[in-house]
């Protein structure tokens, strides 16, 4: 063999190695893209809104795992400046963090696609191309029968507006935590709807043919209603809701920068005068668990 026939071979062998070699790189490129595609989403876009805090679903939210409850503070009137010439101050602004009570607390959870037609997109302007962003609020739901048949209704596509509805997540009677849509995405939960705060009426109109509503900057969470109450209309009041209930939606909502003053109900916001939900709701037992769950920190910032 000359050395120009074995040095042919070496050079033939040596390009075949690094064609597999670069073959298995690319195969396991694709591999981990296929890996990172499938994975569960990271923390929540939508400025404000509970952070999806996957948990273990083999964890089983314990009852008897109390944590000390902090009552509710009060806050003392505000007193309106009298001068003429306004007083120059820093703006505050408050920064929620969750604490050791809440890190102990883990709900089981389930993730349950929701059809297209029940969400949408939440919009930058309204209907008349006005600003159609506030900030975020809390809505405070009941399913009114049972958590699956919720579920299932979501799931089933709509092409009556009228009929359309989701929530962003409902919490079952043990206490499992339901995400079903996105909260960066704008849920059906409330028709005609508004809130009103310390800014006055809210709401924003998205469909020329709807009513306005609340959507556009709401996060609605749902508890499942007690089995006494599945299908009864026109009732004032029903058995409640669990323990497990009022500390997974603590936790859900611990997890938000959404201030207290945000955080509403169906009812409250509702104008179409037939929205009664959450029946028999506690708010103290809530908001008590929500403190316990996050602490505020005032942050100053220099005008």
């Amino acid at each position: 063999m000359s050395f120009r026939d074995w040095a042919s071979k070496i050079i033939l062998i040596s390009l075949l190695l690094i064609g597999l070699a670069g073959a298995l790189l690319v195969g396991e490129t694709a591999k981990l893209q296929n890996q990172t595609a499938t994975s569960y989403p990271g923390p929540i876009s939508w400025n404000q809104t509970p952070e999806v805090e996957f948990q273990s679903a083999k964890t089983e939210p314990e009852k008897s795992q109390k944590v000390p409850v902090s009552p509710v503070p009060t806050k003392a009137p505000i007193k309106q400046n009298q001068t003429k010439v306004p007083v120059k101050q820093n703006p505050t602004t408050v920064k929620y963090k969750t604490t050791e009570a809440f890190a102990q607390y883990r709900p089981r959870y389930e993730i349950a696609s929701v059809n297209p037609t029940n969400y949408g997109e939440r919009f930058a302007t309204d209907i008349n191309g006005v600003s159609a962003y506030h900030e975020p609020i809390v809505v405070i739901h009941e399913t009114a029968n049972s958590a699956s048949s919720a579920v299932n209704f979501f799931q089933a596509p709509h092409s009556d507006e009228n009929v359309q509805a989701s929530y962003h997540s409902l919490i079952k009677q043990d206490g499992t935590v339901v995400y079903l849509v996105p909260p960066d995405k704008r849920a059906f939960g409330a028709g005609n709807s508004v809130f009103v705060g310390a800014n006055g009426p809210e709401t924003v109109q998205t469909n020329p043919s709807l009513p306005p509503s609340v959507n556009n900057f709401a996060y609605h969470v749902s508890l499942e209603t007690p089995p006494d109450a599945w299908g009864v209309s026109n009732i004032k009041g029903h058995s409640g809701y669990t323990e497990a209930q009022y500390y997974s939606l603590a936790w859900l909502i611990a997890q938000s920068q959404i201030p207290i003053e945000r955080i509403t109900t169906h009812q409250a916001v509702d104008r179409s005068g037939k929205k009664v939900d959450p029946l028999s709701f506690e708010p103290d037992k809530f908001l008590n668990l929500l403190i316990t769950f996050r602490q505020a920190t005032k942050i100053s910032q220099a005008q």
